[in-house]
């Protein structure tokens, strides 16, 4: 239970992150940002780089919201040391601003970067943009779409401090777990399309 906490406790900013950065998609803040990273490129196949749903918004969202919410759940744990010792990353570093940001902003970034080859494996196999495969790739993608970014986050930590395989394993189950769940939150209020 106490390991359970530690990895919540790390990884709280980054589905905090999440969620922020799927309502500011949604909103109709900076529109001019909601354009395609790809900007329409049609590869050799006829199919589309990454698709229409991967966009400059949600690409520099997922960093700001990263950065902010590392910040402000860092204020937060300053007032509560029995929780701030159990996160992995400031048994290592300094619970300080400037560190959060720069944390949260590369989480972010790790985060948006591991998301992107999935989106390309996903045009190539002719998988609606934003969809679940309906065909027998499902339930691969079910779980690759939830443990992409966990991967990308797990690889930068790696470079900060040292994960036992029972803690990257930890992150990737409690992580994909906590994202189906907030995935079903955000379908029921309409911020997003697909259940899964």
């Amino acid at each position: 239970m106490h390991s359970i906490l530690a990895l919540y406790i790390t990884l709280m900013p980054v589905i905090l992150a999440g969620i922020l950065n799927m309502i500011f998609c949604k909103s109709s803040l900076l529109q001019a940002a909601y354009r395609p990273m790809d900007a329409g490129l049609i590869l050799k196949d006829g199919k589309r780089l990454f698709g229409a749903n991967k966009t400059w918004k949600g690409f520099f969202g997922m960093i700001v919201w990263g950065a902010l919410a590392q910040i402000l759940w860092g204020l937060l744990l300053k007032g509560i040391p029995t929780l701030e010792k159990l996160h992995l990353v400031y048994a290592f570093y300094e619970n300080t601003v400037l560190f959060n940001l720069v944390l949260g902003a590369l989480l972010g970034l790790a985060y948006v970067l591991f998301e992107l080859p999935n989106s390309f494996i996903k045009r190539r196999l002719e998988i609606r943009e934003g969809k679940t495969a309906e065909n027998g790739w499902k339930w691969t993608f079910i779980w690759i779409d939830q443990i992409d970014s966990l991967i990308g986050c797990i690889i930068f930590l790696l470079f900060y401090i040292p994960l036992s395989w029972q803690q990257m394993l930890g992150i990737l189950i409690l992580g994909a777990g906590t994202h189906l769940g907030v995935n079903r939150l955000l379908y029921w209020a309409k911020l997003r399309k697909n259940r899964m």
